[in-house]
């Protein structure tokens, strides 16, 4: 799911906070040089406090006080800042006015207000955006981005996308219109050519793809299409086009305009809300599987000596790789036995392995008379217990609560176009595909539509809703294996 960047005053929350903390600092200072108490001190005072951090909020929203905030310089910085200052301090004034309650306050603490609240709200916003320039190299989470330019524009696009200090991406390949005879351009590589820059993207981690190419060529309508069902975000130079229903809006990257497709996506706030409910449900997940480890881990090392814990190299969020963490269920040599049983696979066409009676499974084996008999491994396996170690990966950032099943290597390598759309975002531990029926749903091209349906329609409120069902799933056993 594409991140998109929050539009108007929501935008910079931050220093939105900084201006509120600047004018309540400015506040108590004034109010004690002039009374001699602590604002909050003084029930008076205390309402006043509360109705400026309202008349600020709201100046910020209504003027959108903090519209290009980043780009302003000194002069235009200051020059902002006194407009700000003065719109709080008028419309405070009309609320005192409107109230009756003008008189109850001293006039110096008004005037001492405006030059102080212009002192800090100016200067902390100047600091503010210094940190920011400085520390950006330090951000982790930052995406990975493949630029399709022509090659007498290359240069001057991947310099303004790597001059923006603040973006957050980084610059990972470059796909020239041309073939060419060298491996890199401006310091960045070239790692496809616009005939194949598909399938490099559908096998490579690439989080989005910008786009500086004329539409009148008809390899660059493809490759978008072909991004479109792979789910990967693009950005387009030229903001026209309208082709397959994507959601599409127009943003800023590097200080050019670009119209970015993508089959959905999500503000920061329900980003962050969606992190907030990893984290809760991370920690209660952690702590059941530490506890049921305890439990079912000496029965398993019992009937096959090894590790309690299975790691297993996955596909992730646009193709990262991460090491995924079950409770093991199955013999040490499962998966050296797996291609003796690929005959077997419900899953027909390769996509995903599953069996009727696996034998790899702890305590599995067929008796003499034929008689299938199950043992801890089933248990686990159905229960569901093997999977709680999926919220270490939750806590860690690689894997969601809700999301889509992680392929490994060997099924992501038979992807095709459609397919890739499933990835793109965080690996849940449950999902739309698990919730309705799990084991019981065979053909994966149903699995895909379901994952992508999750992704078109997300929302917090969906979450909850496939947590629930999937622990009604859980209890009743229905279509686990």
């Amino acid at each position: 799911m594409y991140k998109r960047n929050a539009q108007g005053w929501s935008k910079h929350i931050d220093f939105m906070l900084i201006d509120v903390i600047s004018l309540m600092i400015a506040y108590f200072i004034s109010v004690y040089i002039r009374i001699g108490i602590w604002a909050y001190e003084s029930s008076l005072y205390r309402m006043m406090g509360i109705s400026l951090i309202l008349v600020d909020v709201i100046v910020i929203m209504l003027n959108n006080t903090m519209h290009d905030v980043i780009k302003r310089g000194f002069f235009t910085e200051l020059a902002s800042s006194i407009k700000h200052c003065f719109l709080v301090i008028a419309l405070e004034t009309v609320y005192l006015f409107a109230t009756q309650s003008g008189d109850s306050y001293s006039r110096l603490v008004i005037f001492m207000l405006f030059f102080l609240h212009l002192l800090f709200g100016f200067y902390s916003r100047l600091m503010w955006k210094f940190i920011m320039r400085k520390t950006s190299f330090l951000r982790t989470n930052k995406s990975n981005l493949l630029v399709v330019v022509t090659p007498e524009s290359a240069e001057e696009i991947l310099n303004k996308l790597s001059n923006d200090t603040l973006a957050d991406y980084i610059i990972t390949g470059v796909v020239l219109t041309e073939v060419a005879e060298s491996k890199s351009i401006a310091g960045y590589p070239i790692v496809a050519d616009l005939d194949n820059a598909a399938d490099y993207i559908v096998r490579e981690w690439v989080d989005s793809v910008y786009i500086d190419a004329p539409l009148t060529d008809e390899r660059v309508i493809k490759l978008m299409d072909d991004c479109s069902i792979m789910a990967v975000p693009t950005h387009y130079h030229v903001p026209n086009m309208s082709r397959n229903g994507t959601k599409r809006f127009s943003e800023k990257m590097g200080g050019t305009t670009v119209l970015t497709t993508s089959i959905s996506y999500a503000t920061p706030f329900q980003l962050f809300i969606k992190r907030c409910f990893d984290i809760i449900a991370g920690l209660v997940g952690s702590l059941f599987a530490l506890l049921i480890m305890a439990i079912v881990g000496p029965i398993i090392k019992k009937q096959s000596p090894g590790p309690i814990l299975f790691a297993q190299e996955r596909i992730g969020k646009n193709g990262k790789h991460f090491k995924m963490y079950k409770i093991r269920s199955m013999y040490m040599d499962a998966e050296v036995r797996k291609k003796d049983l690929m005959d077997q696979n419900r899953i027909k066409d390769g996509m995903m392995f599953k069996l009727d009676f696996d034998p790899r499974i702890i305590g599995n084996k067929v008796l003499e008379d034929g008689t299938q008999k199950t043992g801890i491994g089933e248990f686990i396996r159905k229960t569901s217990l093997d999977e709680f170690p999926q919220f270490f990966n939750v806590l860690g950032g690689s894997m969601s609560t809700i999301g889509t099943r992680p392929p490994t290597i060997d099924e992501y390598e038979k992807y095709k176009y459609r397919h890739r759309a499933r990835m793109s975002i965080k690996p849940g531990v449950t999902g739309m595909w698990q919730a309705s029926g799990r084991s019981e749903i065979t053909d994966f091209e149903e699995v895909v539509r379901l994952d992508t349906e999750y992704i078109m329609n997300w929302s917090p409120l969906l979450d909850l809703k496939l947590l629930f069902k999937t622990i009604g799933v859980v209890l009743t056993r229905k279509g686990s294996m």
